[in-house]
Parts: structure tokens; C-alpha cells; sequence
């Protein structure tokens, strides 16, 4: 198959060029030569491969294609997209042939598998000799990940991919490592691999995410047993127990099986009403999870509260089963534009007094919040803002509703009002000192560059952070939210081939400004850079790097719109020229004004505390007027 026969998306020429979807939107809007679509429908057109790349080297701006990129088209011209993880799952065949025997060459795995191809699937010699060339330069394991994360692009609305970081924390919150872990609905085996179980147990309905899934978890060396079927109508693992159960079940399915399943025995909590699917998936990963074992899943928003189903949330609560509930952000749950739950439950123990109350959790972005606040509430500590332990009689009112953001507003201690007034005293005393000295001169027009000038002339490195971290990991990670609270790191990461690493002085800003993180020059070396984040590294003795974050503060003109936030494009980013002293003089009064902008913002929640505590306490009797 020649490259010529092979198409390609929107999508797929983005990452070809480096640039985001609306650039290439913008293209094909400006450019009239500009290549016709040869397929696909007027939402999700298709192009030809080979004239694609001839435009875009036309137009320099063509990025050599990588061989897993190459593959990546091929195995897409061989099948159609619905057919596509039958050729997803064929080289994932062979590169696991070429890891269990390395010495196997492309024309012997060839007549070894061609037989057992998927039928119609335009299987050829050149294909395989392709799939192993890949898997030798790099990797039969990082080959098939790749190929898995781009089919998973393509079909994001179709697939039940847990995103890799949500997926992260639902592990370390069900403490998965070296344990016996089951996935009931585990898709291509996304919650697994971040499991680090000991052995690893999977269910999927459909046969070809399955495959892929069992794939996967052999190429990762993992014991693991990966069977076909319905979880709720036949499930494969009935009488087995797993230390941990993580689980992202498809959401709102009115055919669960109600009729069928009335008198299921695993309904111990009551029977799920008919639109409330999730509650029967809660309790068949109860069931399926040892007395005492933990079970974290991923549940829609609205679960939390619809009445239907407050009689099984409310024998969840009371039973001591439903221990933590977790609010993500918008995106987090694969398929869905609602803001979705984690919900951690524990399988109660014969004889063991039920708990008296439970954690919620308003994570939103924040991640690690929700990792800190289960470690404070498991231990008896004291919670994180943003999260609260709630008493469960509490809850069990007519509704029993389970909304994070109606129970997570921490009351004011007035105890701590003399605390917050000292702190608050010292803060505004402190403010003036921090504001530098200016005056006013007559406005010119000064001589500017563009950061792009400068990086051709060796000024500036301009690096961009990964738009997936490759996995778990101790290397600390600087994260977007670290750079809006200007905080440490707080991400984690594997070591990794291709990751920024941070060093003192660096300039890390937003590649989206308007999400209302500041660039920030870097204190500490040792990070790494995070998605949605740019480095632009100075040559300090040509540019001050102080000058150059409050330059980029100031410019807009670098941005480009998208949607109603804007993306950075630091090559066209202008400033002004001026002799290294003159930027020095500059770069320091830019950076007290940024300090004092981080000043005042903490000023401003130090005063909002102080106020609320004092009005609690002095309408309670705890604080008396002098």
C-alpha cells in the first residue's frame, strides 16, 4: 500500500505539522491550493496523505513524519475506521510475537499470522515488515502505546478511555500496587496498565476492545486475564474476589438489564432503579471486591442527586459502603461534557462498626487535592481547603444529595481570627515596599523584536510541554495549576525521553492566556514541564529573563483567539530593544510589580477568611468587640 492511497483528518494533520486543529482549519480557509478532500463527510473530511505532505513542504512547514506515524496511516488505509481496531489489534499481534521472540524476522511473523488476520483486513508482507521495522527502532511496547493513543484519539466519542492522569489518581486512590486489581468494564485496558497490580483482571463487552486490552497488558509483561462479555448480564469472574476494583462504566445505558436482573442477590443495597445504570455498577464492583477492599469508580455528576436513586445512596451511606465522593472537572469522564464523580467505596466487613462520615471532595483540575485530602481523612488529619468530612446522618434527609459543591465550603474558625489579623497586618505593611519606583516620561515608540528573531539569533530556547505525560513516576512535575498559584510542583512523572526539564531563570507562561495563569521566572531547577505549558530559556547575558516575562505579560498581539481564551504563539511575541542593563532595570521593576499582583491576591484571601471568621465569631459569643 503506497502512501498516495493513504488519507488523513484535521486531526491527524495537526499533529503531522506540530500546530493545533484550528490552524489547520485556517489553512484551508486562506490557502486555495490548499489540497480538495478525496473522503470522509463534510464535519470530519479526509485528505490524501501525499498531497498533504507535499503542500505542507511547499508551504515549509512540513515536520518529517515519524515511522510511527507512517504505520499509524497505513494500518488506517487498510479497513475502514469502524473496522480499524481489527487492524489496531493485528499489530499489536505482531509486535507482541516480536517481544516474545526478538529473533523472528518480519517474512516469518508474516506467514505465521497472515492466516489468522481479521477477514477482509488488507494484510500484506510489506505491512508486517512496516509494524516490525517500528517495533525494532522503537520498541514493541512504546510502539503499540503509540498506535493505542491515536486510535484512541480517533474514536474519543466511541471509546471509554479513562484520561491517563484521571486514571493515575483512581489508582493510587484505591492503593492498586501489587494487588489483585479488576477493571468490569476496562475497555482497552487504560485503568489497568496504571493499576501496577500483581494481577490484573478484565471484562469488556466488546470483543475488539477486549483484544486490545489483553494485548496490551501482555506487552506490558503483566499476569492478566482479559475476557469478552456483558459484566452485568454474564459476568466471567462470578465467585472471584479482587483486592481492588477501579472501574469507568458507560453511563446512562437504559438497557442494563433491568427486567432480566430484578432479583439479582448482588443488589444487597436495593434494586437500581431503570435509568440509574450506574448504581447497579456500583454494586456488582462491590460484590466483586474482598470484605474491607476498596472500590473506585467513576460516576456522572447528576448521580449523586437524582431521586430516584436516593434509596440505594442512602443504604450506601448508612451501611458505612460509600466512603469518599470526588468531583473532577468538565472533560475528565471519557465521552461526557459533565463535570463526573469518583466515588471511593469500601466493602463493608462482618462485625466492623460502620463509619459515622464521609469525604467530599471539590477537586475539580486539582488532582493532587484529591489524593491529599483521602490521605488526611484515611489518617485522621486535618483536610486540604476544598474538601470536607461530612456527617452521614448529615445526608440522609428526603433527598440525600450528594453534591460536592454544597458541602465543601469550609466554615470560619474565629479562633483563627487573631492568627489571620497578624498576617494580614504584616501583609499590608509589607505591600508598599514591594511596589518599585517609577515615574512619568513622554511615550515613544521603542524599536521592538519578535522572540522568533531572537531564537534564530541563539537569545532564547523555546521548548513546549508534552501533551500527555508518559506515566507514574517520582519526577516532579510543574503543572498549569502550579504556575497559577505560583506553588511547587505538585505533578508526577516517569522519566522519559523528550520532557523539559526546568532550570533556575527559566520563563514558564501559558500556552492558553486566558486561563489566568502569569508567566513566571523559575526559582528552582529540577522539574519538568507540563502540558499546556511553554519554556523559553534566555541567554542571560543578551536577555533578561524577568524583562522577558513581564514583556509577555504585557503583549497581546502573540495570541491568537480560541474560543474565548487565547493561545500563545511565543515566536510572535515583540519587545522592546534594549542594552542588557536597561532590561535588568526594567526586568526588576516588572518583577516586584508581579510580586506584588501575588501579594495582594493572597492579601485578598487572608481578608476574606479574616472577615468571615470575625463576623462568626462575634455572632456566636466566641469574639467580643473591645
Amino acid at each position: 500500500m503506497m502512501d498516495g492511497d493513504v488519507t488523513v483528518n484535521a486531526a491527524d494533520i495537526a499533529r503531522l505539522a506540530d500546530v493545533g486543529r484550528a490552524a489547520v482549519s485556517n489553512w484551508r480557509k486562506r490557502f486555495d491550493d490548499f489540497p480538495e478532500p478525496v473522503g470522509g463527510t463534510a464535519s470530519s473530511p479526509a485528505f490524501s496523505f501525499a498531497e498533504v505532505e507535499d503542500w505542507l513542504r511547499r508551504h515549509n512547514r512540513y515536520v518529517e513524519v515519524t515511522p510511527i506515524e507512517r504505520l499509524w496511516q497505513r494500518l488506517r488505509a487498510i479497513t475502514d475506521d469502524l473496522r480499524l481496531s481489527e487492524a489496531v489489534g493485528f499489530a499489536g499481534s505482531v509486535l507482541l510475537h516480536q517481544k516474545q521472540d526478538p529473533s523472528l524476522d518480519a517474512k516469518a511473523l508474516f506467514k505465521h499470522l497472515s492466516a489468522t488476520a481479521p477477514e477482509g483486513l488488507d494484510v500484506n508482507a510489506e505491512l508486517v515488515r512496516a509494524i516490525v521495522e517500528v517495533g525494532r527502532v522503537e520498541g514493541p511496547v512504546a510502539a503499540f502505546d503509540s498506535i493505542c493513543d491515536r486510535y484512541v484519539d480517533l474514536h474519543s466519542r466511541r471509546l471509554l478511555a479513562t484520561p491517563r492522569d484521571v486514571a493515575q489518581l483512581m489508582a493510587r486512590l484505591g492503593g492498586t500496587a501489587g494487588r489483585v486489581v479488576l477493571d468490569p468494564s476496562c475497555g482497552i485496558g487504560t485503568l489497568l496498565l496504571e493499576s501496577s497490580g500483581a494481577r490484573m483482571l478484565g471484562q469488556d463487552l466488546s470483543a475488539s476492545a477486549s483484544r486490545l486490552a489483553a494485548i496490551r497488558l501482555q506487552l506490558h509483561g503483566h499476569d492478566s486475564r482479559v475476557e469478552t462479555g456483558d459484566s452485568l448480564r454474564a459476568d466471567v469472574f462470578a465467585g472471584e474476589q479482587a483486592d481492588v476494583v477501579i472501574c469507568t462504566p458507560p453511563f446512562n445505558e437504559r438497557s442494563w438489564g433491568y427486567e432480566e436482573l430484578t432479583n439479582d442477590p448482588r443488589w444487597e443495597y436495593g434494586l437500581p432503579p431503570r435509568g440509574e445504570s450506574e448504581l447497579a455498577w456500583v454494586q456488582h464492583c462491590l460484590v466483586r471486591v474482598r470484605p474491607g477492599g476498596l472500590v473506585v469508580i467513576m460516576m456522572p455528576g447528576v448521580a449523586a442527586s437524582r431521586r430516584p436513586g436516593r434509596r440505594v445512596r442512602g443504604n450506601l451511606l448508612r451501611a458505612g459502603a460509600l466512603r469518599a465522593i470526588i468531583t473532577l472537572s468538565t472533560g475528565a469522564a471519557p465521552a461526557s461534557s459533565g463535570a463526573p464523580d469518583l466515588w471511593v467505596l469500601r466493602r463493608p466487613e462482618p462485625g466492623v462498626q460502620p463509619p459515622s462520615d464521609v469525604l467530599m471532595v471539590n477537586a475539580g483540575e486539582d488532582l493532587p487535592l484529591a489524593e491529599m485530602a483521602w490521605k488526611a481523612f484515611c489518617s485522621g488529619k486535618d483536610l486540604p481547603e476544598g474538601s470536607n468530612s461530612v456527617r452521614i446522618i448529615d445526608l440522609l434527609d428526603e433527598e440525600v444529595d450528594l453534591t460536592t459543591s454544597q458541602r465543601t465550603s469550609i466554615r470560619p474558625d474565629p479562633s483563627s481570627f487573631s492568627a489571620l489579623y497578624e498576617k494580614a497586618t504584616a501583609l499590608v505593611k509589607s505591600l508598599t515596599s514591594i511596589l518599585p519606583r517609577v515615574s512619568a516620561t513622554q511615550g515613544h515608540e521603542p524599536v521592538m523584536s519578535s522572540i522568533g528573531e531572537l531564537a534564530r539569533a541563539g537569545v532564547v530556547t523555546i521548548l513546549q510541554g508534552p501533551l500527555k505525560l508518559p506515566g507514574k513516576g517520582e519526577l516532579p512535575v510543574l503543572t498549569a495549576k502550579d504556575l497559577l498559584l505560583g506553588r511547587a510542583p505538585t505533578g508526577r512523572s516517569a522519566v522519559a525521553p523528550g520532557l523539559a526539564l526546568i532550570e533556575r531563570n527559566d520563563v514558564v507562561a501559558p500556552v492558553v492566556t486566558g486561563s489566568g495563569s502569569i508567566p513566571r521566572v523559575m526559582t528552582e531547577a529540577g522539574a519538568v514541564l507540563g502540558p499546556q505549558l511553554l519554556l523559553i530559556r534566555t541567554d542571560p547575558a543578551r536577555l533578561d529573563p524577568h524583562f522577558l516575562a513581564g514583556c509577555l505579560r504585557a503583549t497581546g498581539s502573540s495570541s491568537f483567539r480560541l474560543g474565548s481564551s487565547m493561545r500563545l504563539d511565543p515566536r510572535r511575541a515583540r519587545l522592546p530593544r534594549l542594552p542588557i542593563d536597561e532590561q535588568r532595570r526594567y526586568g526588576e521593576a516588572f518583577r516586584q510589580l508581579l510580586a506584588y499582583e501575588d501579594a495582594t491576591r493572597a492579601l485578598r484571601e487572608i481578608s476574606d477568611n479574616l472577615v468571615a471568621a470575625g463576623i462568626e465569631g462575634l455572632f456566636d459569643g466566641r469574639l467580643y468587640p473591645e
